[in-house]
């Protein structure tokens, strides 16, 4: 069984996704080239549940890198991945393996509403996409962006799109020779018309983000 320190590399997409990048790709050009030039689309995923949005708040406004090297320090911290078990942590251990202390409280926060029933993971993937993003966005902590990718790498959802990553808008801008960078509002306004394959478009394009940037093609985002 694989730690999470060491993981396997990640599979090509499921069949159902394939047709995804398929639709897009027939329906909207601009994306047609991204994996001849850039590789074939490696399929990256994070556990449901508490560890998944665990790892989700680990990489929020910070650099993949930084992300990853936070998450292996957490994630072996003894009862770190059960809501009950992070509660009995002390902050300094928290804050010891890379926490700042706004994610400390994040983190407790999903906990406690894990524990209280505010978070239901059993329920979570069978509500739509807005009421799950609803249901997230609801705990302290959790904002847009925080919610979008936990449903897009956990749960696999086709049609999410978190319109304020920095790293789409500049993918976006570089694929489609914008002037500029697309803030948040205006990247969703784009994405609408690549619904209802929203989910493997921010795939493609975090994955020719990478390629353009000459950054190894580790977990996105």
């Amino acid at each position: 069984m694989s730690s999470p320190l060491h993981t396997p590399p990640p599979p090509p997409p499921p069949a159902d996704r394939l047709r995804d990048i398929a639709g897009l790709t027939g329906a909207h050009p601009g994306f047609a080239g991204i994996e001849s030039a850039a590789g074939p689309l490696a399929w990256r995923s994070r556990p449901p549940g508490f560890p998944g949005l665990l790892r989700t708040i680990c990489g929020q406004l910070i650099s993949n890198a930084a992300a990853g090297a936070i998450w292996s320090r957490v994630a072996t911290l003894p009862g770190a991945l059960d809501p009950a078990g992070l509660l009995a942590l002390d902050e300094a251990l928290l804050r010891g393996a890379g926490l700042s202390r706004p994610k400390v409280s994040h983190a407790r926060a999903v906990a406690g509403a894990c524990l209280d029933g505010r978070l239901d993971f059993v329920a979570l993937p069978m509500l739509p996409d807005d009421q799950a993003l609803a249901m997230l966005v609801a705990v302290p902590g959790i904002g847009p962006w925080t919610a979008a990718v936990y449903l897009l790498f956990a749960e696999d959802r086709a049609d999410i799109f978190p319109p304020g990553d920095v790293a789409l808008a500049a993918g976006a801008a570089d694929l489609f020779g914008l002037a500029a960078r697309p803030d948040a509002r205006a990247l969703a306004a784009m994405a609408r018309a690549w619904s209802p394959w929203r989910g493997v478009a921010a795939r493609l394009l975090w994955h020719w983000w990478r390629h353009r940037t000459g950054r190894a093609a580790g977990e996105a985002p």
